[in-house]
């Protein structure tokens, strides 16, 4: 079809893409079509988004953005986080989390559990109250948290139906101040993580893993807040705007030096206008449990010239427990172990293998959507819902419609 995703590692088996302009033509090509699957934004980097049949394109539905008075807002499915939220803010609301680019469809982020960062935050797909989506016979189904399997349904790797809408809880809107320290030692951080982790309303720690210290971390506080101080642990206060991948422009990031912003310009760690991260990359994502933290970062320490080579840079963030059945954040409060590739396949596996080999002990659980060598029917034995889930997929989707090789690997098979 020669069609790719948005890393270019991927070039979809898909026979043909379809650009629904309603919801009712997608219903009526959804019930006349073999395997189908939908394709957000293309900003997974392995075959999460794959079928051997059609792909659908959710951009061509029209644009909704329906803001609830009582705080809730529905979204049509294709929209990306950076077209919902100024219009949110304008009414006076805010999502209470983002992830670190705006690029990303909402409901691509949200079927696979993608996040922010924040100890008191969980991943995106919390935020989901209710969604509409396209089932086998092409029926339009609404679930809401009081449905049956609606735990299910939210982060369910498209492998339920086609998601036309979602409704998101909000919080009054506010403003922010975004702070990035520098030289924070893997010792102190080993020594204070939890207090690292707390120290604002979202953190992000970066690393290159050359050397055992954390090159960056970003601080994101609400307006109010103190400012922190100037030298904190063994760190500073970095004296200009910071990129995390080295050698890229500021000018791609949100603002810093705790200049106040609204909470749609200072959650991402990157701006709309510009290629997010370094653009040229693979990417890949381990949750271990919170209280496993410091074991996990010693283990990635010892193998870091394995890790170093390959890598661009390294993230370390956490994500509130959920009870969504698939999110990787299910059941426990998380650290999230991030890291920003080179885009040489031949030069990752082997450092996502070793990455891997520390991690699983650990019941380390990968990002669906992200490179990583485990085998699919391992990883979906780490969700203690797995049977259930396998229920609501034959309930909803009995002959595979909406199955591919990964999700049925590693689930619904």
């Amino acid at each position: 079809m020669g069609i790719l995703n948005w890393a270019g590692n991927i070039e979809f088996r898909a026979r043909r893409l379809h650009r629904p302009s309603s919801v009712d033509e997608l219903r009526k090509l959804v019930a006349g079509l073999g395997r189908v699957r939908a394709l957000g934004t293309g900003h997974s980097f392995n075959r999460i988004a794959d079928t051997d049949g059609d792909l659908v394109s959710l951009a061509g539905l029209p644009a909704v953005t329906s803001v609830d008075p009582g705080g809730a807002v529905t979204v049509s499915a294709g929209l990306r986080y950076g077209e919902i939220t100024p219009t949110l803010h304008a009414a006076g609301w805010a999502l209470a989390n983002l992830g670190s680019l705006p690029h990303i469809s909402v409901a691509g982020a949200c079927a696979t559990g993608t996040h922010g960062s924040g100890v008191g935050h969980g991943n995106l797909a919390t935020a989901v109250a209710a969604l509409e989506m396209v089932t086998a016979d092409g029926d339009l189904v609404r679930l809401d948290r009081t449905s049956a399997g609606f735990d299910g349904a939210v982060v369910a790797l498209g492998s339920l139906g086609i998601v036309t809408s979602l409704t998101l809880d909000l919080v009054p809107a506010f403003q922010m101040r975004q702070y990035v320290y520098e030289g924070l030692s893997l010792a102190a951080l080993g020594e204070h993580l939890d207090e690292v982790l707390s120290a604002g309303y979202s953190v992000s720690l970066f690393t290159d893993w050359t050397g055992p210290v954390v090159n960056q971390v970003w601080v994101k506080r609400r307006a109010e807040d103190p400012p922190p101080p100037p030298s904190w642990l063994d760190a500073r206060l970095a004296d200009g705007p910071r990129h995390p991948v080295p050698g890229l422009p500021v000018e791609n990031c949100t603002e810093q030096l705790g200049v106040p912003g609204p909470w749609f310009q200072r959650l991402p760690h990157f701006r709309l206008e510009f290629t997010p991260s370094s653009g040229d990359e693979l990417q890949s994502e381990y949750f271990v449990a919170r209280p496993d933290g410091v074991e996990a970062l010693t283990a990635l320490d010892a193998i870091r010239d394995r890790i170093a080579p390959a890598l661009q840079i390294s993230e370390v963030r956490t994500v509130a427990a959920d009870r969504l059945w698939l999110s990787e954040a299910h059941g426990r409060d998380s650290l999230a172990l991030h890291f920003t590739w080179v885009a040489d396949p031949t030069v990752v596996m082997p450092a996502v293998a070793a990455v891997e080999e520390r991690l699983v002990p650990l019941g380390a659980r990968p990002h669906w959507g992200k490179v990583f060598g485990l085998d699919p029917g391992a990883v979906g034995r780490l969700y203690p819902r797995r049977d259930d889930f396998r229920a609501l997929a034959r309930e909803y989707d009995p002959d595979g419609k909406f199955g591919n090789e990964l999700v049925e690997a590693g689930l619904v098979g």
